[in-house]
């Protein structure tokens, strides 16, 4: 019974996984709304150079990552600000945004744990 549960759990994972490939689009249908969801896709800035020659690296992702919290808030409020840099060298950048955004939770966690 456990094996059929364990199966079973997996291909639901593995069908989830799948459903999250770039470029995939589902259409959720609503007696009152229709609403489209679709996976990013490729991003064609990768390693291309912004309006003054920069390309975005590990550092930069790291800073976009602590600060992204801020980010999101004034993004809310401004069109020109967004949380995460277009022109990056893709994985390398990635990687800084992850670290940033996992040290910010991981310090306020602390903080909070601390108060306790």
């Amino acid at each position: 019974m456990k094996t059929f549960l364990v199966l079973g759990l997996l291909v639901a994972l593995s069908v989830l996984i799948a459903a999250c490939a770039p470029n995939t689009s589902v259409q959720v249908t609503t007696p009152d709304s229709t609403m489209q969801l679709t996976a990013p896709g490729p991003n064609p800035m990768i390693n291309q150079p912004d309006g003054l020659g920069r390309v975005a690296r590990a550092g930069a992702g790291l800073w976009h990552g602590i600060i992204a919290p801020v980010t999101l808030v004034f993004s809310f409020f401004n069109d020109d600000i967004h949380m995460y840099e277009v022109h990056n060298a893709g994985s390398e950048y990635d990687l800084g945004f992850f670290l940033g955004v996992a040290l910010v939770i991981s310090l306020l966690g602390l903080f909070i744990r601390m108060r306790r």
